[in-house]
């Protein structure tokens, strides 16, 4: 594996593009060569790290290994075909791959034709939290159900797409991290205007288990919950916090003919306090070098999670 420093591009610079060019300039295996931005008032944000800025895509190949993708997700499929075509191999995409089913489609096409890496930035997957909440439930084997809650009223400054695209695909995407393929998708929800705000789902997964998934963009208190049911335990899991709980299944014993005694344990998991983001954009160094990650969220991943947000985004406006 390579010990020079990765040449990336960095394009987008708006709020989660300014979080990418924060970590990606302080990776010594990056080497951050340009940032990309069709506002050129964000020049400021590129000097401020001493990384080059351009606001037009040079009509040549780029000078680059590997591209972070941070622009509107509107402009996703443009923006890849534009970096396949000026010689770009290695993709970060952030999440979703596409505003619609049909472009990340075309997205994850056009990738495996010229054999390109493609990451998804499903960031929850490197959520420590996460993590060890996974550990925990592939441990249990008698996992049943998990209950996943995200509201975040700030979310509605996202205009291009839905609650359903822009808040619960983190959440579907977890659901089928932990559970596996899905076999039946039903779901309900609430529309503001011409937009999806609030959507509640429920996947029946190929081996009998249940995810149940809320997310809001009316709902004024940020929310990022977790909850496990199993046959021998219950797990909270606050993705905030950071904090994971369990309360193991009570017991009733009867000593020698005495009173009943019902006994039941909570256990409190130490988590790592870790950036999820830096654990992202390592990996995404890692599998340009030819790492395996385990749990990486490549195209495969991304275009399964598209499917379920249009399933439950019919199932909604039926």
């Amino acid at each position: 594996m390579s010990s020079k420093p990765l040449r990336v591009g960095l394009f987008g610079l708006g709020k989660m593009g300014r979080n990418h060019l924060r970590v990606l300039s302080m990776l010594n295996s990056v080497d951050l060569a340009l940032a990309f931005d069709v506002d050129a008032n964000a020049v400021a944000h590129a000097a401020a790290v001493d990384v080059p800025f351009i606001s037009e895509l040079p009509s040549g190949n780029l000078d680059i290994e590997a591209a972070v993708v941070c622009t509107p997700t509107s402009t996703h499929a443009e923006f890849v075909h534009a970096l396949l075509a000026r010689g770009v191999r290695k993709l970060f995409i952030e999440k979703p791959l596409a505003d619609t089913l049909e472009r990340a489609q075309g997205i994850v096409a056009a990738c495996e034709a010229v054999g390109a890496t493609l990451q998804v930035g499903f960031i929850e997957r490197f959520n420590t939290a996460v993590q060890e909440l996974k550990k925990i439930t592939d441990r249990s084997q008698q996992l049943v159900s998990i209950d996943l809650t995200r509201t975040n009223r700030v979310s509605s400054r996202i205009t291009d797409v839905d609650v359903i695209t822009d808040l619960m695909i983190h959440d579907i995407d977890l659901a089928l991290h932990i559970n596996g393929p899905v076999v039946d998708v039903s779901a309900h929800g609430f529309c503001e205007g011409q937009m999806i705000d609030l959507a509640s789902a429920l996947l029946t997964h190929k081996n009998g288990r249940f995810s149940r998934i809320q997310a809001s963009r009316v709902t004024e208190k940020k929310i990022r919950m977790i909850q496990a049911t199993c046959l021998d335990m219950f797990v909270d899991c606050d993705l905030l916090r950071k904090e994971i709980l369990i309360s193991r299944q009570s017991e009733t014993r009867q000593p020698d003919g005495g009173a009943y005694v019902i006994s039941s344990s909570n256990e409190v998991v130490e988590v790592r306090p870790q950036e999820a983001l830096l654990l992202e954009l390592q990996a995404f160094v890692g599998a340009c070098r030819g790492a395996v990650i385990p749990g990486f969220p490549d195209a495969a991943a991304g275009l399964d999670a598209q499917v379920i947000c249009q399933k439950i985004r019919e199932a909604v406006l039926r």
